[in-house]
């Protein structure tokens, strides 16, 4: 670990792998030129850490983590680790244990093949879910291989995102939320989804409200994304819709997220959803866009609003050149 000098906010950066700590480097560099101050400490967290030593994220860095105003993210993953060690034993332990319930990412863009830009939001419950890890395997390997994979949903951790949704439609100018799921065959969690909302939704008589199956909501966010303002989804659902978002919106190097705790009883981390590129390490074609996209979600949480949208508006007008000449341009647009 690392640190700079004092500061206001105290960030823990993760860089990670792949072209995560590029673009994180890059990222920081806008905040800084949109005068946030950072007292930031680097984290050497992720699979080449893993694959150095064996350690993927001890209790002792998670409580130094949980010190921390806020968390910014990288990229983890190499070729090298099986999948899910990096996936279970960092990002989701991290989810879980720092509480961040809630996933929100914000799509603004012109889908192909249409004129009109769309604006809008997907709240994807973080914590329960397929994710958990409900479920095991019998007879590896054989012909009667039985493998199960079990879906939580709680009623608390269900409400606590669903009122998420409402609370940001309310400061929003269409005001409106659209439940997806899959509400015919997954008769039990999606009922459950379905009762919570409808109750919810009775609160916020100033919201307008509207259900989608998962599938149709694909259709839709190719066809008319536009018909979208907020929307609330489970964990599995949202991770697939969110890519198809990126995508319909300028692709996934332009993808930001936050895994929030709107609790505050922990700090909340902000990663672009592209990965790590492992094949374009160090060809400087990595787009810093989506972490620097990320990092002023970061200064949202933090109360930084006027820096945050300072920093979008940077990035609204299209970039070219390399990871760091795209950076350089956006924090000149800022200076």
């Amino acid at each position: 670990m690392s640190g700079s000098s004092s500061s206001s906010h105290r960030i823990a950066v993760i860089g990670g792998d792949g072209i995560g700590p590029e673009v994180t480097v890059e990222a920081l560099k806008v905040v800084r030129a949109a005068g946030v101050r950072l007292d930031t400490t680097d984290f050497d967290l992720g699979g080449a850490r893993y694959l150095r030593d064996g350690e993927i994220l001890s209790d002792e860095v998670l409580n130094q983590l949980r010190g921390f105003d806020a968390i910014l993210l990288g990229a983890v993953g190499t070729p090298d680790v099986p999948p899910g060690v990096i996936e279970r034993g960092l990002l989701l332990k991290m989810r879980f244990e720092l509480d961040l319930y809630v996933n929100q990412r914000p799509f603004l863009g012109t889908a192909p093949g249409h004129t009109k830009s769309h604006d809008f939001i997907v709240i994807r419950e973080n914590t329960e879910g397929p994710y958990v890890g409900e479920g095991g395997v019998l007879r590896r390997g054989t012909k009667h291989e039985v493998a199960t994979q079990g879906s939580v949903n709680t009623r608390m951790g269900v409400e606590r995102c669903v009122r998420y949704a409402f609370e940001l439609a309310m400061k929003r100018e269409r005001k409106h939320v659209t439940l997806v799921h899959k509400t015919n065959v997954l008769t039990f969690a999606g009922n459950l989804w379905e009762r919570t909302f409808n109750e919810v939704a009775a609160e916020f008589p100033q919201v307008s409200t509207a259900y989608n199956h998962v599938d149709a909501a694909c259709i839709y966010f190719v066809q008319d994304p536009h018909r979208y303002d907020v929307i609330v989804t489970d964990n599995l659902f949202g991770d697939i819709l969110t890519d198809l978002g990126g995508a319909v919106s300028g692709g996934i190097g332009l993808a930001s997220s936050a895994n929030l705790n709107p609790a505050r009883t922990g700090p909340s981390m902000f990663e672009p959803v592209h990965g790590s590129a492992p094949d374009i390490v160090g060809t400087g074609k990595a787009n810093p866009t989506a972490a620097i996209l990320s990092a002023a979600l970061m200064l949202d949480f933090l109360g930084e609003t006027t820096a945050a949208d300072r920093v979008r508006a940077a990035c609204a007008e299209s970039v070219s050149g390399s990871t760091t000449q795209i950076a350089d341009t956006i924090a000149a647009r800022l200076a």
